[in-house]
């Protein structure tokens, strides 16, 4: 969800401004990029790609000056890699797509510590896979779900998950995807389990959903979709439920203003109002007062 959120660390002053304030510009222009916000309340951007082609430099944005700072690079230019912020404050990145040679997509890892501003490589993914997921577990793992890679001849869609632990550095297998699926969602519930929701494979844009179980390893099938949808966003709410909004659909005319709301309880999916414009690859933060920002870059 974070994937494109370069300006949102201004949101509670834009909230109450009912108005968009600049900030400070990035050093390198990007997309594809990771961006995880910090517990020093500042935020990291890394990877992603330009016109030059692909990116391994990092940057730090700190909301109090409004400037962005380079940090230290990965070791391999990548885009459409996944991040996830560890109960240690390190951050995780894994995967993607590299330079280092024709749709050359990555299994290497690695881990950028805050207060070095450094990055250390870490053990490497089972499988090769890019546009996947990233969450990190109460356990304090990571689980890596879906994606897909491709090669001269063929596109591979992933139904594979894996598990990042910090305590060894090692990835193991954990139960697969009941179904294909990559530009997918993963949200953690407060019951600890993951809901992973839409995306597409090469046969169908997904109405599934499914929920892991970080206990048994195993995933299930929960409510379907109404709508069919890739390039969305889900965002927990405060009261349980998850929202997922926009995104893009063939079989509902292109880009979606629609929006659905999952509730684990019931494991439903009910409409709720749109989105006044249809967007996809947008992001969806959640604001103090319980209010959902949805921003189109």
């Amino acid at each position: 969800l974070a994937a494109h959120a370069l300006s949102l660390s201004l949101t509670q002053r834009a909230q109450a401004a009912t108005n968009w304030v600049n900030t400070g510009s990035l050093n390198t222009a990007r997309s594809s990029h990771t961006a995880t916000f910090l517990p020093n309340g500042k935020a990291l951007v890394a990877g992603g790609w330009n016109n030059n082609g692909l990116l391994a430099g990092a940057e730090l944005y700190d909301p109090g000056s409004g400037t962005w700072t380079r940090t230290g690079s990965l070791s391999t230019g990548r885009e459409w890699p996944a991040a996830a912020l560890l109960l240690n404050s390190t951050v995780l990145i894994a995967g993607g797509e590299s330079s280092a040679g024709y749709l050359n997509y990555l299994t290497s890892a690695q881990l950028y510590d805050p207060a070095s501003g450094t990055w250390t490589n870490t053990g490497s993914l089972t499988t090769r896979r890019y546009q996947h997921t990233a969450t990190l577990l109460a356990s304090g793992k990571v689980l890596v779900a879906g994606g897909s890679y491709e090669t001269p001849m063929l596109t591979y869609y992933q139904s594979s998950a894996e598990l990042y632990d910090p305590a060894t550095g090692t990835w193991t297998m954990t139960g697969s995807l009941t179904t294909e699926r990559t530009q997918h969602t993963a949200t953690l519930l407060p019951n600890g389990k993951v809901l992973v929701v839409g995306g597409w494979n090469s046969r169908v844009f997904l109405y599934s959903t499914e929920l892991y179980e970080p206990a048994s390893g195993t995933w299930t099938n929960t409510g379907s979709l109404n709508i069919a949808r890739v390039r969305h966003t889900a965002t927990l709410l405060a009261n349980g439920l998850v929202l997922v909004a926009g995104g893009n659909s063939p079989y509902s005319g292109g880009y979606l203003a629609s929006a659905e709301l999952y509730d684990p309880a019931s494991q439903t999916w009910t409409t709720t109002g749109a989105l006044n414009n249809a967007r996809e690859y947008h992001t969806a933060t959640l604001l103090p007062d319980g209010q959902v920002l949805d921003r189109k870059s």
